[in-house]
């Protein structure tokens, strides 16, 4: 799969991800469906875990290729 398939996949299946939250969250599921609706986001999850990793990986290296520098851990709550 092409990197803009993968951006496209992976902004597809969060867009999936994120209504199923919200059909989840109103209760307005039945037991059945609330469950299927889990599974699904689940795999979906996953799915967008995975492309995520796979583009960290490739920072890292381009990192490590330029100049030695690597990956430093981000800390949203420290001002610098």
């Amino acid at each position: 799969m092409s990197r803009k398939n993968s951006v496209r996949h992976f902004e597809d299946n969060l867009n999936e991800l994120d209504i199923l939250i919200n059909q989840l969250e109103s209760n307005q599921l039945s037991l059945e469906d609330a469950l299927k609706a889990f599974e699904k986001g689940v795999k979906l999850s996953q799915d967008c875990q995975s492309v995520l990793t796979q583009a960290e990986q490739k920072v890292q290296i381009l990192l490590e290729k330029q100049d030695g520098e690597h990956l430093e851990i981000f800390d949203p709550e420290s001002n610098s």
